[in-house]
């Protein structure tokens, strides 16, 4: 469905993220594996690889600073395919010359990002009957607009009659995605509960106590797991769908396993841009690698709705729940769902991992 009214202008033509004109420091060395990642998943040469974290690097830094500086009138931010170029989005046509001297490419926009957070938000607290027939919902930064994913349209047109949004502000999507949580009832390696198995996150504490970060749906508070074994913390699902267990007399470390085994070692957990690159580390698919499509995004489960999820082009499949998202150093989020497979591809949604370790009050361990 076409999107009425909106109005989205591409302003000037800034210089592609521009070192001079952001961030100077020079990006880290690329984590073993991911380059080579990234070339398999990607499409690309190690050359475009590198000079893609580079840019990346620079971009979230460039879209800290102008989130900040634009304030009511930000739009979002988000690189172009290939991560050369950041757009930077405002309602306000006086604040392009400001973006451009940033060395990103300003886009003048009907809303703001608080605007079309605020749709979102509507629409979350739609009925239960409502969302039914929605697969998901999201705040699309480049149409500066809400989608709704469905598999029928009248779904998504009553969905967003019901939720009383503004129609003009809200596309509808047909689509046959239907993300599931990614857990495997038939056990393998990772760590276990029962007969289950999920994927460590990111190794934490809690003042002297150690412990990781999953996915909420893996279990709930007081379900033991094995290898490593330790107990559920906190859990939350649906909702959210993040959970936290405590390790005690295991060591926790700073790593992901990456490409072959290699150790990606984490050093943060500053969020990536919108069109940055991001890999996630499971038990089941190992090291698969993808672009971050959208933030914010809320996804209906058959167990319930789940908010504030990251949708991403990375696969995974059963097994891989609860495991790490990385973009570059730094921690992403936990794998909660998604659709398809690492045969044919798929859609990959991860729990943000700030959120997590605001939520139970951890630290991140980290190199």
């Amino acid at each position: 469905m076409g999107l009425a009214g909106a109005t989205i202008m591409v302003v000037c033509l800034a210089t592609p993220l521009s070192p001079a004109a952001a961030d100077p420091t020079p990006p880290a060395t690329a984590p073993p594996g991911m380059v080579d990642a990234l070339e398999r998943d990607l499409g690309i040469t190690e050359q475009q690889a590198l000079q893609r974290l580079a840019n990346e690097q620079r971009a979230a830094a460039t879209e800290a600073r102008l989130s900040s500086s634009l304030g009511s009138s930000y739009g979002g931010a988000w690189l172009n395919e290939d991560a050369s170029r950041l757009m930077v989005a405002t309602t306000d046509p006086a604040a392009a010359p400001g973006i451009e001297a940033q060395g990103a490419q300003p886009v003048v926009v009907q809303r703001s990002l608080s605007q079309l957070n605020a749709v979102k938000d509507q629409i979350d607290r739609a009925s239960d009957q409502a969302k039914a027939g929605a697969s998901l919902w999201y705040v699309d930064l480049a149409s500066n607009s809400v989608v709704i994913v469905t598999a029928h349209q009248d779904a998504g047109d009553g969905l967003a009659a019901t939720a009383g949004v503004d129609r003009n502000a809200v596309r509808v999507t047909v689509s046959n995605e239907a993300p599931q949580p990614y857990i495997n009832l038939i056990g393998g390696s990772a760590y276990y509960i029962g007969s289950s198995r999920c994927s460590i996150g990111f190794s934490v504490t809690r003042g002297a106590t150690p412990g990781f970060v999953t996915a909420g749906h893996c279990g709930r508070p007081g379900n033991v797991t094995s290898n490593p074994s330790g107990t559920f913390q906190g859990s939350s699902f649906p909702g959210n769908d993040y959970a936290w267990v405590a390790t005690p007399g295991h060591t926790p470390t700073p790593y992901v396993r990456g490409a072959g085994g290699a150790l990606v070692t984490v050093r943060g957990s500053t969020q990536a841009s919108v069109g940055a690159s991001i890999c996630r580390s499971g038990s089941t698919t190992g090291w698969r690698c993808g672009v971050i499509q959208q933030h914010n995004a809320t996804v209906r489960y058959p167990q319930g709705t789940v908010y504030g999820l990251t949708r991403t082009s990375a696969c995974a499949q059963p097994g891989d729940s609860g495991g790490s998202f990385i973009s570059g150093s730094q921690a992403q989020g936990v794998t909660s769902g998604g659709s398809g497979n690492c045969s044919i591809g798929g859609t990959t949604y991860h729990q943000p991992v700030n959120e997590i370790l605001g939520a139970y009050g951890l630290t991140l361990r980290v190199g």
